[in-house]
């Protein structure tokens, strides 16, 4: 007899995965892996935890991200390359965007998403438009002094990052949207997985959280001229992609499993959910960890 796994909304994503679904009048799905029983409880457990989660990671990085910025108004000049003032207020920015997020998110999860489709793809904008800037930051301030001191070239060089990074978010606003059963819900990907919007916005996240920290990295170990000019203190801003790199595996896995390019398992079914989703609640702890660490950083 075929086990039976209860469908919710948050394992509808994973459950496409699956080529030889069905459903009955009693809303189950049944699957068949030699007969062996298969449960994802991760929906129960995603939704106890993740509120709490996102509350307690709002209310620290609103202190972190406040006393950073503290720091950065009454302390000037005491900000020097590689971690300038320009470059530590605009991550300090971003960090907060990211933070003001949460709250919804949160509330969605415990409640439902009740603000709409439009609501729903403007959180996503704005989420990973600040998780864009953050990178292209990091990475722009890892080499060279473009960050150095605020003058037309770090302006320009600003309203790039932020514009590029607002261009790079917007197929995650497009891919995303609501679902209605059985609440409604604001999900990630909304699309098929091999539609245009979400190929494009999956490449643009694994550009960032993956290829761009592999290149600087090997850019350090093979260049002499970046590793003599490179100071322990750039890691620091590093820990950004430190923390982002295996939701980006994570990323990357999924699609496969999406596009059945990788053979689902009973155990794939029953745990990959669980290893996306921390490894996405790991990515957004760098709003509290970063500040706290550039602070450590200018007290040292």
């Amino acid at each position: 007899q075929s086990p039976k796994v209860l469908e919710d909304k948050t394992s509808l994503d994973l459950l496409e995965i699956m080529s030889n679904l069905s459903y009955d009048d009693s809303n189950m799905t049944f699957l068949d892996y030699d007969a062996a029983p298969c449960h994802n409880q991760y929906c129960a457990f995603f939704q106890h935890v993740a509120p709490t989660f996102l509350a307690i990671t709002c209310a620290v990085a609103t202190l972190g991200t406040g006393a950073l910025l503290v720091a950065l108004v009454k302390q000037p000049n005491a900000w020097g390359w590689p971690q300038s003032r320009a470059l530590v207020a605009q991550l300090d920015m971003g960090m907060g965007l990211f933070a003001v997020m949460l709250p919804p998110v949160a509330v969605g999860i415990r409640q439902g998403w009740w603000l709409g489709s439009g609501l729903c793809r403007l959180t996503h904008l704005l989420w990973h438009w600040s998780l864009f800037a953050q990178g292209l930051l990091v990475g722009s301030g890892s080499y060279g002094t473009a960050w150095c001191r605020w003058d037309s070239r770090s302006r320009r060089l600003a309203v790039a990052v932020w514009a590029g990074a607002l261009l790079m978010a917007t197929p995650a606003a497009l891919a995303s949207g609501t679902v209605a059963a059985p609440e409604p819900s604001c999900i990630r990907r909304s699309v098929d997985v091999l539609s245009p919007v979400y190929l494009l916005h999956l490449g643009l996240c694994l550009c960032l959280f993956l290829l761009l920290p592999a290149a600087l990295v090997v850019a350090t170990l093979a260049v002499p001229q970046l590793r003599v000019g490179w100071e322990p203190r750039v890691g620091v801003s590093w820990l950004f992609f430190g923390l982002w790199a295996p939701y980006g595996v994570g990323l990357a896995v999924d699609f496969l499993l999406h596009a059945q390019l990788l053979q689902p398992t009973c155990g794939t079914f029953e745990h990959f959910d669980y290893v996306l989703g921390l490894s996405e609640g790991l990515g957004v702890l760098h709003c509290c960890l970063v500040p706290t660490a550039l602070l450590a950083l200018r007290l040292c």
